[in-house]
């Protein structure tokens, strides 16, 4: 997910007779988040980068490793971005063995990957007409997002009994 300090600007509301300010502090800067969706819980793990590249994603592949040491295997459905496919990335990831299964999706099908409709919440909820004046207090706000979206994750009781007939 892109993450860009001018704010997406979007429909927004305000008392009547009255004006929403949006901040756009001049040149923007970008960082960049990429994270992993657990399909059974929809906990997310995600990392942040000053560059969309392979570094990234293999920083990715590496926390979701750490999260889950005691899973056989770890599912990763992608788009076809080049970071997931490079040479780098390849080779990075065979230190993994067979641990690691990369599934591709068709061209363009944002629809396909349940992880889009969390950026997308992300952006509705913190990045579109944000006020922050620094990429810092911006990433401090993405994260403080997700890590309220695990929390009330892990607070479903339905999740809870899901998670515990797993364990059993």
């Amino acid at each position: 997910m892109d993450v860009h300090l001018n704010p997406k600007i979007g429909p927004d509301w305000t008392l009547p007779g009255q004006r929403r300010e949006v901040v756009t502090p001049g040149n923007n800067q970008k960082r960049y988040v990429a994270g992993a969706l657990d399909a059974s819980t929809a906990r997310m793990t995600w990392v942040q980068g000053v560059k969309k590249t392979s570094a990234l994603f293999i920083d990715l592949v590496r926390a979701v490793d750490a999260a889950y040491p005691r899973a056989k295997r770890l599912h990763f459905i992608l788009d076809n971005a080049a970071t997931h496919s490079s040479k780098k990335t390849q080779t990075a990831l065979e230190a993994l063995g067979e641990r690691l299964v990369l599934h591709f999706l068709p061209p363009y099908c944002p629809e396909g990957n349940r992880i889009e409709r969390v950026w997308w919440d992300v952006h509705a909820n913190v990045t579109r007409n944000h006020r922050c004046k620094k990429m810092e207090s911006l990433m401090t706000e993405v994260d403080a997002y997700l890590d309220a979206r695990n929390a009330q994750r892990t607070a479903s009781p339905l999740l809870r009994a899901a998670s515990a007939r797993r364990a059993a």
